[in-house]
């Protein structure tokens, strides 16, 4: 049985769909990959649509979602990242919090380090599945 990864920010447009989009690409299937965020934001940050697109993971056509129990329930791993008291907790569940800057209103140049400590992540994240 896959493992189900459940990465969650409030915006969801940035660090959690990047992370979603490392954990498809380098899970190569064999994981389940979800994100939400708490409050959604209308579109995935250009500029991080940018930065995955240089290391060769489309993201640009993800939309944010809206962070659900059901989701939470559906994951053996919860990745919070920035999203304090809003994300829901259930016991027995892997929960790690990923201190990551936003990417919120910053350019690709600015992304681009965001992005290189979220692939690692994943795949310490992946090795410890």
């Amino acid at each position: 049985m896959k493992p189900t990864v459940l990465f969650v920010c409030v915006h969801n447009a940035g660090r959690s769909q990047m992370a979603a989009g490392f954990l498809q690409h380098l899970g190569e299937g064999r994981i389940e990959v979800l994100s939400a965020g708490s409050q959604p934001a209308d579109s995935v940050n250009p500029a991080a649509v940018e930065a995955m697109a240089e290391v060769g993971i489309d993201i640009a056509t993800e939309q944010p979602k809206l962070l659900t129990d059901s989701a939470v329930q559906t994951a053996d791993v919860v990745i919070t990242m920035g999203c304090g008291d809003e994300c829901p907790f259930y016991p027995g569940k892997r929960y790690e919090d990923w201190v990551l800057d936003d990417p919120a209103g910053q350019g690709v140049e600015a992304v681009r380090p965001i992005r290189d400590e979220i692939k690692g992540r994943v795949e310490a994240l992946i090795a410890s599945l």
